[in-house]
């Protein structure tokens, strides 16, 4: 297993690390991922940290708690063999303070998720949505104390904006407070926009991606492709909806260039779609998720061999879209490229 840096900080995270969606299982959403119990959800720990995968992402919205609360329990006796993030600020309830990252809100919380994951601090603690009716100096101050009180390790966002996010680091540089290390995005061969602003400000100011949906949000398993109807067994039939969107032919496009590297490489289109994602810029970690031990083991196959370059420039060039305003200049017009240098690869 490769560890790096989560961004700027010193903390080492796997390359690959799980996500605990499936974890406890229910609702129209986390139900269609899956219905983990303890017994599986052990077994799964079990084969991820065999291979090195130590890191375990899930969220307090994950089947009501459900997910923290059996990912607690399956990591029980082992708590200093792991590295969990969780997130917080969407609702879980219908009260007026049951949403946001308000004091009040964040206190509470944090200390619910402990509660559910029987822990005493969080290793990576992330905002899962921007919250505009909170002064950033309250949420941020906030998060300094947890993190000073030892609850908290590191801090990030997720589903943030660029402008939400610097905002925010200049706010913590000001005051001295603890800083956002990692972003937990959107990003797979059907879904580039990170590359776009929240790419360059990660590397700027020092920010990790925690990579969610690689296999942009189920389409890139090697189930769907050009004339082969959706599998009647898929839960895109119940979560569409919830994911991001894909115009058919885009998505045609890249499963035609995966198929045509995975048959080179001998791995699956999976494997090469994940790969392909631990080779881009600022990507700390890829989060990958299972409903059992067979999923597992084919997601873990993405790592330990790599893809050529020109293999690269194939799903490069099959997942591109045409850059929005103001970035377009840029890839277009010398003039403008010139002022604006590649990210590190």
């Amino acid at each position: 297993m490769e560890y790096r840096n989560l961004g700027k900080s010193g903390l080492k995270v796997p390359v690959l690390s799980f996500g605990a969606g499936t974890f406890g299982g229910s609702g129209p959403l986390f139900g269609a991922w899956g219905n983990t119990d303890i017994d599986e959800a052990r077994r799964l720990v079990d084969i991820c940290l065999e291979a090195g995968v130590n890191l375990f992402d899930t969220a307090d919205v994950y089947s009501n708690g459900a997910s923290e609360e059996v990912l607690g329990a399956a990591i029980k006796g082992r708590r200093h063999d792991v590295l969990i993030s969780t997130k917080a600020a969407l609702p879980t309830g219908g009260g007026p303070n049951d949403w946001g990252s308000s004091r009040h809100r964040l206190i509470r919380s944090v200390d619910a998720a402990l509660s559910r994951l029987g822990t005493d601090h969080i290793d990576i603690f992330q905002l899962h949505a921007f919250d505009a009716s909170t002064p950033v100096e309250e949420v941020l101050s906030t998060l300094d104390m947890l993190v000073k009180a030892g609850k908290l390790r590191y801090i990030g966002v997720s589903n943030f904006s660029g402008w939400q996010i610097m905002k925010s680091l200049a706010v913590s540089d000001r005051q001295g407070w603890s800083r956002y290390v990692a972003n937990q995005v959107y990003y797979s061969l059907l879904g580039r926009d990170y590359e776009w602003d929240l790419m360059p400000l990660g590397e700027d100011q020092g920010l990790g991606a925690l990579v969610w949906s690689p296999l942009g949000w189920g389409r890139l398993t090697g189930k769907i492709s050009r004339g082969k109807p959706l599998p009647e067994g898929s839960r895109l039939h119940a979560t569409a909806e919830f994911g991001p969107p894909v115009e058919d032919e885009h998505l045609y496009r890249v499963v035609d260039a995966l198929q045509i590297v995975a048959e080179e490489t001998g791995k699956t289109v999976a494997q090469v779609a994940i790969n392909w994602l631990t080779r881009r810029p600022t990507v700390s970690s890829v989060i990958i998720g299972a409903r059992n031990e067979e999923q597992l083991r084919q997601n873990l196959g993405a790592i330990g061999w790599s893809l050529t370059d020109t293999q690269m420039a194939t799903l490069d060039a099959a997942s591109a879209v045409t850059a929005p305003y103001p970035h377009f200049p840029y890839r277009r017009q010398d003039g403008f490229a010139r002022l604006s240098p590649p990210l590190a690869g």
